[in-house]
Order: C-alpha cells, then sequence, then structure tokens
C-alpha cells in the first residue's frame, strides 16, 4: 500500500477518535441540561469519571477482552489476549488492519466507543443515584461486560459467525448501555416527586434547556466520527455515504418526534425534538453503510416516532428516566439493529432473525449481568441517596460545592 494512503487512513481515524471524544461533552451538557440546577457537578464529575476510568480499564484488559484474536468460524464466546496493550510486530505497518490505521489508533478510537456505553447509563440513573456505586458498576462494566459483547461481533466471535450485523454499534454500544440503564432505573426507582399520590407521571423541568440543544448539536457532530470512523479507514465512497446516512436520519427522527409529539400533546416540545435527532442517529447506526439515502430517512423517521412513544412507554410503566436515554439508547438501538434485516443491501427474512437472535442473546446477557452487578452494590454500598441528599442536591451533599455559586453575597 502507498505510505501517502495509509497515512491518510490514519489520520482520518484519528480524527474520528477526537470526534467521538468530543461526544462525552455532549453527554454531559445534554444530562445537565436536562436535569436540575442542584445535580450539576454530579453529573460532569460522573462523566468525567466514565472517560478516565473507561480508557484505563480498556487499557489494562477491555481492548484484549474485545479482540482476542478468535480462530476464523470458531464458536468465539470468550478469550483473553492478555493484559496491557503492548502493540504487535506489525502494528504501525500498512499490513496492520489492512492500511487502515496502526494498532494505538486501533485501541484509542475503540477505547472511546466502551467509554460511551457507560455514559448511557449516567443520564438514566441521574439525580438520585450514589457517585461511589455508579463508579465500581462503570468500572465492571466498561472493563467487562461490553468488551465480551464487543468480542461476539467486532472481535470475531460467534455473532459474527452466524452473520449478525451490526456497523458502528445501534446494539453492541448503544442497546448494551440502554439495557443497563433500564435494570438501573427499575432498581433505583423514580425521583422524589416523579410520580403523584395517584401515580401519574409529574414533569421535572430541566434547568438549561440550552446546554441540551448544544449537547445534542455536540452528539450529531461526534456522530461523523462514531459512524465515519466505523469505515475502519478514510475510503471516500463508503465514508461519505456514511456520512449522508448518518445526517438524514438524524434530521428525519427529529422532524418525526416533533411532528408526532405535537400532534398528541398539543405543543411543540423541543426536548421531544433533540431526543428524536439522537434516535435518529442511533437507529442508522447498525446499518450507516447498507443504506441509501431514501432508507435512511425512512429509518430516522421511525425511530423519531419511536422516541415519543418510547418516553410514554417508559412512564406509563413507572420508570423514572430524567433524559430518555432508554427510549434514546435501548428502544431505537433495537430498531436499527432490526432495520438491517429489513432495509438496504442486507435486508431478507433469514438476515431478520439473524438480527432479531443477535438483539436477544445480547439483551438476556446484558440484563443479567446488570441485575448481578448492581444487585450487590445495592446490597453492600448502596445505591440510591437519601430523601434529604436528593431534595437538597447531590452537589452539595456529595461534592460539597455548586455549579453556580452566588456571588452577591461578595458585594460591596
Amino acid at each position: 500500500m502507498d505510505s501517502g494512503l495509509f497515512t491518510a487512513n490514519n489520520v482520518w481515524m484519528m480524527i474520528c477518535t477526537g470526534l467521538v471524544f468530543f461526544m462525552h461533552l455532549g453527554f454531559s451538557f445534554l444530562e445537565i441540561g436536562l436535569t436540575r440546577q442542584k445535580n450539576t457537578i454530579n453529573i460532569l464529575f460522573k462523566n468525567l469519571f466514565i472517560i478516565c476510568a473507561g480508557l484505563l480499564m480498556y487499557y489494562i484488559g477491555g481492548f484484549n477482552l474485545m479482540y482476542p484474536g478468535f480462530e476464523e468460524g470458531s464458536a468465539g464466546i470468550l478469550k483473553f489476549a492478555g493484559f496491557g496493550i503492548a502493540a504487535p510486530e506489525n502494528g504501525m505497518l500498512p499490513e496492520y488492519a489492512s492500511g487502515g490505521y496502526t494498532w494505538w489508533t486501533d485501541f484509542l478510537f475503540q477505547g472511546m466507543f466502551a467509554a460511551t456505553a457507560a455514559t448511557i447509563v449516567s443520564g438514566a440513573v441521574a439525580e438520585r443515584i450514589k457517585i461511589g456505586g455508579f463508579m465500581i458498576f462503570v468500572v465492571i462494566y466498561v472493563g467487562l461486560i461490553y468488551p465480551i459483547v464487543g468480542s461476539w461481533k467486532w472481535g470475531g466471535g460467534f455473532l459474527d459467525s452466524m452473520g449478525f450485523y451490526d456497523f458502528a454499534g445501534s446494539t453492541l454500544v448503544h442497546s448494551v448501555g440502554g439495557w443497563a440503564a433500564l435494570v438501573a432505573v427499575f432498581l433505583l426507582g423514580p425521583r422524589i416527586g416523579k410520580f403523584n399520590e395517584f401515580n401519574k407521571p409529574q414533569p421535572i423541568p430541566g434547568h438549561n434547556i440550552p446546554f441540551a440543544a448544544a449537547g445534542v448539536l455536540i452528539l450529531w457532530l461526534g456522530w461523523f466520527g462514531f459512524n465515519g470512523g466505523s469505515v475502519l479507514s478514510a475510503d471516500p465512497a463508503i465514508t461519505s455515504l456514511v456520512l449522508v446516512t448518518t445526517s438524514l436520519a438524524a434530521a428525519a427522527g427529529g422532524i418525526a418526534a416533533f411532528l408526532v409529539s405535537t400532534l398528541m400533546y398539543k405543543n411543540y416540545d423541543l426536548t421531544m425534538f433533540l431526543n428524536g435527532i439522537l434516535g435518529g442517529l442511533v437507529g442508522i447506526t447498525a446499518g450507516a453503510d447498507l443504506m441509501s439515502p431514501n432508507e435512511a430517512v425512512i429509518i430516522g423517521l421511525i425511530a423519531g416516532a419511536i422516541i415519543v412513544l418510547g418516553v410514554a412507554l417508559i412512564d406509563k410503566l413507572k420508570l423514572d428516566d430524567p433524559v430518555g436515554a432508554v427510549a434514546v439508547h435501548l428502544i431505537c438501538g433495537i430498531w436499527g439493529t432490526l432495520a438491517v434485516g429489513i432495509f438496504g443491501t442486507m435486508a431478507g427474512l433469514d438476515q431478520f432473525f439473524i438480527q432479531l437472535a443477535g438483539v436477544g442473546i445480547v439483551g438476556a446477557f446484558c440484563v443479567i449481568t446488570a441485575f448481578i452487578i448492581l444487585i450487590i452494590i445495592k446490597s453492600t454500598a448502596g445505591l440510591r441517596v437519601s430523601e434529604i441528599e436528593e431534595l437538597e442536591g447531590l452537589d452539595r451533599h456529595e461534592h460539597g460545592m455548586d455549579a453556580y455559586p452566588d456571588f452577591r453575597s461578595n458585594e460591596h
């Protein structure tokens, strides 16, 4: 391979790594904006911990657990290639990864994906989870559970052998986080005041909707790296198609969510619009390289409608998800994965059932493991803060500081 092409491919992958890293700011802004002022420091602390601990866990063993080198055609359920990330002999040469990138770029790009799965959980459990219990969960889930699931497809394991397809992680990233979020929300219970004495859901408005909007736009930008980097090279044709399908699905998701929510609730709900965009992005992620622009729009439209119905379903089940993470990442992640069997170049009844089986297998594994981890934490360190801590805010009780201090008391 020409050295210039190898360099161009690697530079593109490093740019995409930066874009996926930037998504953590988007997640932080979105979560802050849709929750209350008194928990802002707590949310920032969680999101910083996720990226730092996630990257270190991926370095210690996660990368080699996710890419252990299964023999081709093997069952590929569990294998570990050892601790650390020592580069192989050809790790810096075009022979590694068909000239798409170097070993170091490979580690860093995949490490950014790993941390994203835990960030999804952060939004769902906001405003009432103990920071210590959450940190323990992140270390185990990112360090162990996410890489095992990833190895089944992207590491050449049994899901890959059976023909399951997930281009950039509708299931392997978003649903892995979404299933854990669903279990955590169930075990934690709703925030105080979320449901009234008649069990009717009550709105708990976020304190900074401009932050939430900025967060979604940052996430959309980051998705160009999330999906665009999943081409695993700078191939002009596939990369440009992926960016087009990603953008069209996002736009369609936003429009569908705002239209459906307006019809249902008779108001122009900005938060539904924002989550619709994210739903479209999650929905296209499994098949962004397989879809035509028309199919991307259809997938996005359906995802946007699913968001509105999904949020209503979560409320009906008496679950409390402050940012809509379960509807966005789990439900739309499932939809996007199944869409590979309905639309695009791999569509077909056989493929649909393979996709469905993959969703079920990953879902069962994530629900069981997340439940075990969280129930142990709940019975030992504890999961939920006390009533007084929740009412007065986690910033004051767990961090001893305020995100928006009132300086007027210092005026003379």
